[in-house]
């Protein structure tokens, strides 16, 4: 995992405000004990806390990791060292600031590269629509924006966002696009468009788009929620648990009769606040909610067995059975091991009891965490970074985010060789599968939910048969340049359903819609953040270009935020 160095979340106030402490405490444990690095050299590390900033005094080897703190409370390690903030760090690292340390976790992405056709025809993927990665990043811009230290601007924006927290499909899927409403009986529509690519001009762009049938809120299946929330000490700030009130209040707001609400907390142990309330005790539930304060450690595997435990307790045999977590994802008592939490969710998700996941918080976020709990929940992963976000994921977004009509989504694109040479899926990293994990039903997909879109980029480079227009040949008689097949169950069968599109030449378009457009430049936008080997000539005046020129963004006010905020990183970089 990569963990950058570059965001400030313990504050210089916090550590004045310890330094007396933290001297007498050092006076007193210095020396007591050692430490082995990650090689198994055994190492004292004592970090005294000196006003602003740190000093770490290192006999022997340097140590590579440097462990975590309760959120709120000072904590020394035995030999020592005071716990502060857990990173991965480098020797030019030691000494600094607990302001050079950002303490989010991230999965590792290990970028996609381009592949032969003629090796591997095949390109299989879970369908993934969460949307967190371009919220958490759109955080980071703003810190960055507002953040008038020369350091952390040093290195660009680029440098300043980890490489990881960039998951490029994450954010193409946040916006909207126009895709037809589906057929009547048709699970999805289906949309597919090829152009020129705008970072490299040698190479096409393909677009595949899918899209599920709005539903009108009054049209929603009844729901059976738990709002699990963490409530441990690490949740004691202005955006986490605060924050995430206002987002259950939000999703409160449009619930009546039909619908059942609990409430479970967690932080050493778990407790039921409230157990199976009717949607219209709108009051009881609020008064729930406000009582709630954050405090202690974070068992979060007991939360978790409680909430399931709950939500079959309530089950709606033909309602929408949910559980909707709300976390930073550090979980440090009980299961906190990444694998054995989503083993756990594989197991409890079987009862028919979705998980969803919302993330808060920008000290010590544990993304990684949350994006797999999501995955293997059969839910959607969400980071809620402000009181739009959350009315946007739990009402703007309800149907989308919190009723699947689809569940265990697999794409496989089968490229035709006598036209395409080679081929490169633009994110879903983690999501990759192999060919014979599409036709398996036990390999679990993506979800989808009502009135949800799901975009896919890749990046082509053409025969030059398909480039002159001779491509067809006697063992290739049709034109088509892929064909996508879709698996897909519905959400209460285990047995999936196929369905095939074919993509040939009237997919090609010499005039960008303003669909493709407007993912070039996201796409574009992800690529140059997460410092991509494949963004050509992509740069920030290329996709405000793109991105400025779009009718339909006019009036899309998240489209608007996010010219904004490219433009915002364009002023910044060239001061």
């Amino acid at each position: 995992m990569r963990k950058g160095h570059k965001a400030g979340h313990i504050r210089r106030q916090r550590l004045a405000a310890l330094t007396l402490t933290a001297a007498v405490m050092i006076g007193t444990l210095a020396g007591c004990g050692n430490k082995k690095d990650s090689t198994g050299n055994t190492t004292d590390l004592v970090t005294i806390f000196t006003g602003s900033t740190t000093e770490n005094i290192i006999n022997g080897p340097v140590s590579t990791e440097i462990e975590v703190v309760a959120e709120y409370d000072m904590a020394y390690d035995d030999v020592g060292g005071v716990k502060y903030y857990k990173a991965d760090v480098s020797d030019d690292m030691l000494p600094g600031t607990p302001e050079d340390i950002d303490a989010r976790e991230y999965g590792e992405i290990v970028e996609n590269k381009f592949i032969k056709v003629s090796e591997q025809p095949d390109s299989t993927f879970a369908a993934d629509a969460d949307t967190a990665s371009y919220t958490n990043i759109r955080g980071y811009i703003n810190e960055y924006l507002k953040n008038d230290d020369p350091y952390n601007r040093e290195k660009g924006i680029a440098g300043y966002i980890p490489n990881d927290a960039v998951r490029i499909e994450e954010m193409i899927n946040y916006f909207s696009y126009d895709y037809a409403e589906p057929k009547d009986g048709e699970p999805f529509s289906y949309y597919s468009e090829i152009v020129d690519c705008p970072w490299n001009e040698e190479h096409k762009l393909l677009m595949l788009g899918l899209k599920t049938k709005d539903i009108a809120t009054e049209n929603l299946k009844d729901n059976n929620f738990v709002f699990l929330i963490d409530s441990s000490g690490s949740m004691d700030m202005p955006n986490k648990l605060p924050l995430v009130k206002t987002a259950f209040t939000r999703l409160i707001d449009e619930l009546d009769e039909n619908d059942t609400v609990s409430i479970v907390t967690y932080a050493g142990s778990s407790e039921v606040v409230i157990d199976g309330a009717k949607g219209d005790e709108k009051q009881r539930l609020l008064d729930a909610l406000d009582g709630i304060f954050a405090y202690g450690s974070t068992d979060g595997s007991d939360g978790i067995i409680t909430a399931y435990e709950i939500a079959e307790s309530h089950f709606k045999k033909d309602g929408n059975n949910r559980v909707i977590l709300a976390t930073d994802g550090d979980l440090n008592v009980g299961i906190t091991d990444k694998d054995e939490l989503t083993a756990l969710i594989d197991q409890k998700k079987r009862s028919g009891v979705y998980l969803s996941v919302m993330g808060f918080g920008t000290d010590n976020l544990k993304d990684d965490k949350l994006e797999a709990l999501a995955d293997n929940g059969n839910g959607h992963y969400a980071f809620i970074d402000d009181a739009f976000e959350a009315k946007r994921a739990l009402v703007s977004e309800m149907g989308g985010n919190l009723e699947t009509v689809a569940k265990d989504v697999k794409l496989n694109v089968n490229f035709n060789e006598a036209m395409v040479d080679s081929y490169r899926l633009i994110g879903y990293e983690n999501r990759v599968m192999s060919r014979e994990d599409f036709d398996d039903d036990t390999k679990d997909g993506g979800e989808i939910g009502a009135g949800h879109r799901l975009t896919v980029l890749y990046e082509l480079d053409l025969t030059d048969s398909a480039v002159t227009g001779t491509a067809a040949t006697s063992n290739d008689p049709s034109q088509d340049f892929l064909t996508l097949s879709v698996r897909y169950k519905e959400p209460d069968e285990d047995a999936s359903k196929l369905l095939t599109y074919e993509v040939g030449v009237e997919a090609l378009n010499d005039t960008p819609s303003e669909n493709i457009r407007w993912a070039e430049a996201v796409a574009a936008f992800g690529m140059i953040l997460r410092e991509s080997e494949f963004k050509g000539t992509a740069d920030f005046e290329m996709v405000k270009d793109l991105a400025s020129n779009i009718k339909a963004a006019e009036n899309d006010e998240i489209k608007q935020e996010f010219i904004k905020l490219v433009e915002g990183v364009m002023f910044t970089e060239d001061k």
